[in-house]
């Protein structure tokens, strides 16, 4: 493969590896430290740019090796150990909340959360621990993701079978979250009014409403009000659906079931979305404006991004169709709902919602 690597043209050396050969040396000079510190424990069979090489092969197309061995471990643990931690503090949580605001016009956002099945072929004497609702193994990925759709936080390894309502309860993300330990800003009014809120993430139906984690209104028949609450909150959730989309479109080893043990399995999940935040970063066409969902505000038209039809998109959880209620949570949402159809709205709320796909 190396003389492969050393020969290729360009664009031979893209298809192979989905990324410029410059990009690859970037991305080879910021993991070879971790290579270089785990080749004291494994012999040096192998350079570290060709593991690395190896290991974007496999994530690209999903094709199998039968000779990766250790150092394909040592290629897929290196890479993801470049995913970005969770913020620490609250400039950081406000600079995220403003870029929410200007991008999707909601204020108080600083995350963007959801949850997807990622397909393994069953653990031996697993019995139905990984077997999941839509009927396949699986463990869940959970991610938060910003207004540019760049993975904040990644969860991965609960198995498929958990409840979906209860996947966000197996992450650490939601420990800090419920222990006000996650060091958001302290509540402040919305823009033009003095009604505090707190700073908040944003979710769907499968998780559960609190005062920092808004998600729609669970009926069917809502009012126009609550139409307008749901499609502002859906325009700014929206990030992480594409970023998702992009994800399994972009690395196609997600798109297949995972043969391998669960240690790698996780570390394949990480490893891929480490790469789509660094080329996120780095490659300004990574995505590009058909690659995601679009509106046409003036022309009032809502667009799929192309990763709906040219790939396979992951699983989502189930909706839950509880009806627990959490009164802070419902304050907060009832008075973003009121701020949005009074003082916070935008022009073309009132045309999008009769063409956004609920």
């Amino acid at each position: 493969m190396l003389k492969t690597f050393d020969q290729a043209d360009e664009e031979t050396f893209e298809n192979s590896y989905r990324v410029s050969r410059c990009t690859f040396y970037e991305l080879h000079s910021l993991i070879e430290p971790y290579i270089r510190k785990q080749d004291t424990n494994y012999r040096n069979s192998i350079s570290s740019r060709e593991r690395l090489a190896v290991c974007l092969k496999y994530l690209a197309t999903g094709q199998s090796f039968t000779t990766m061995g250790e150092n394909f471990r040592i290629g897929l643990k290196s890479v993801s150990r470049i995913v970005e931690e969770i913020p620490g503090n609250e400039t950081e949580w406000k600079e995220i909340a403003e870029e929410f605001e200007t991008k999707w016009n909601f204020s108080h956002c600083v995350g963007s959360c959801d949850g997807k099945h990622i397909a393994i072929e069953k653990p031996h004497e697993s019995g139905p621990f990984f077997y999941n609702y839509k009927g396949f193994f699986s463990i869940v990925l959970f991610a938060v993701v910003n207004a540019n759709y760049e993975f904040m936080y990644v969860h991965t390894g609960t198995n498929g079978s958990v409840a979906d309502g209860a996947i966000l309860k197996c992450t650490k993300f939601h420990k800090k979250m419920i222990n006000n330990s996650l060091n958001l800003p302290c509540p402040s009014p919305l823009p033009g009014t003095d009604e505090i809120v707190p700073y908040m993430f944003l979710g769907d139906s499968a998780f559960a409403l609190n005062k920092n984690f808004m998600k729609p209104f669970p009926f069917k028949n809502i009012n126009r009000m609550q139409r307008i609450f749901k499609y502002r909150l859906s325009r700014a959730k929206r990030v992480v659906e594409n970023a998702f989309g992009i994800l399994s479109s972009r690395f196609r080893v997600l798109r297949r079931p995972l043969v391998l043990d669960l240690e790698n399995v996780d570390a394949v999940v990480l490893a891929c979305c480490a790469l789509h935040n660094f080329l996120r970063k780095r490659v300004p066409t990574y995505i590009c404006h058909s690659n995601i969902d679009s509106e046409n505000i003036r022309q009032g038209t809502f667009r799929e991004g192309d990763w709906i039809q040219t790939s396979a998109p992951l699983v989502s959880l189930q909706r839950s169709s509880t009806r627990q209620r959490n009164e802070d949570g419902n304050i907060v949402r009832n008075k973003f709902m009121d701020y949005f159809n009074s003082v916070g709205p935008v022009s073309f709320q009132d045309r999008m919602i009769d063409v956004v796909p609920p």
